[in-house]
């Protein structure tokens, strides 16, 4: 992983605090959605720094805030802030016109805690795995920093994910769930798939990630989800079929991603991903999973797309529990660091 985070109070992935860490997370979220809490943000601010577009990470941060007692800045750079740069040492005569170095310093001197959002370029994946902008942020900034998606990770969202299939499936060490890949007309990040599968595989649950070839996640996330599902006590399986992995599944959750391979010549796997039109979520493959296998996407989804109309507006839709299970969790980062 890159630099770790300046103190104990970032949150920059799940990775990077203990799995006990994420139980307690999981449990307060809980407690938080019951009504269980105070204002520990009362006189305090938040600063939200948006280099992408959001809705439900700028919605229920901005509302987390408000919830627990304190007020939001929102800034979007290069809109209504100064474009900024992160690189250390760079000649400033493009179009930066601010480093992170002071706007995190300023940012630190006057908000407690700072959010940032910001998308991997998709060009070159040893700089995007660099996560230059949210660790500038996390060395410079005098306060703790929380990670609203990076290249890599996008805890706020792992966690919703996990309160989301816990609500569903109770305990879930040992439960049984489709990561599946779906079709995309255009590459995407990997920040999310990539964080379901860690954060599936550390709480025990036996995952089986379902891609066609040639759109692997990145080796050093597999190796790490192996490692931890081994000391977890759960599994790992790889398959190549898009039907291959409903069978007892008791959750699916789909999401897209760019091929590894051609990262940064998307040109060239455009034939590709337009040969996996077919790996789309039905009605008739949610039929091969267990029981009521709750079906989970981030969102945005596109419709009939990625999934069928019929899973997406049928009764083992989980996605709305899912989005607004986004405020407890964002709460839940809030008062623990408070």
């Amino acid at each position: 992983m890159p630099d770790e985070p300046r103190t104990e109070k970032d949150l920059l992935s799940l990775e990077e605090i203990s799995g006990e860490e994420v139980l307690e997370l999981l449990d307060r979220a809980a407690r938080l959605r019951e009504g269980d809490h105070g204002r520990p943000l009362e006189g305090r601010s938040a600063a939200l720094v948006f280099l992408n577009p959001s809705l439900r990470t700028r919605t229920s941060f901005e509302l987390a805030v408000e919830k627990l007692g304190g007020h939001a800045v929102v800034l979007s750079p290069g809109t209504d802030a100064w474009k900024l740069e992160a690189r250390d040492g760079t000649v400033m005569d493009g179009d930066a016109a601010e480093h992170v170095r002071e706007a995190a310093g300023v940012l630190g001197a006057l908000c407690d805690v700072i959010g940032v959002r910001a998308f991997p370029k998709l060009v070159s994946w040893e700089e995007d795995r660099k996560e230059t902008v949210l660790r500038a942020f996390a060395r410079h900034a005098p306060v703790p920093v929380v990670n609203m998606e990076s290249a890599l990770s996008h805890p706020l969202q792992a966690l919703a994910d996990l309160l989301t299939l816990r609500d569903a499936l109770g305990d879930l060490a040992g439960r049984r769930l489709l990561l599946t890949f779906a079709y995309h007309p255009r590459p995407l990040p990997v920040a999310v798939p990539r964080s379901v599968l860690l954060a599936a595989c550390r709480m025990g649950m036996r995952v089986t990630l379902a891609r066609p070839e040639g759109f692997d996640l990145p080796e050093e996330t597999m190796d790490r989800a192996r490692s931890f599902a081994a000391r977890a006590g759960g599994g790992l399986e790889v398959v190549a079929d898009p039907d291959a992995g409903y069978p007892g599944a008791e959750a699916v959750y789909a999401k897209s991603w760019a091929s590894p391979a051609f990262y940064g010549r998307f040109d060239m796997e455009r034939p590709r991903r337009e040969a996996v039109r077919d790996w789309i979520v039905t009605g008739e493959r949610m039929a091969r999973t267990a029981g009521n296998a709750p079906f989970l996407h981030c969102l945005p989804v596109r419709r009939n797309v990625v999934v069928a109309d019929e899973v997406l507006d049928g009764p083992r839709s989980a996605v709305i529990p899912q989005a607004a299970n986004r405020l407890w969790t964002t709460m839940a980062v809030l008062d623990r660091i408070f």
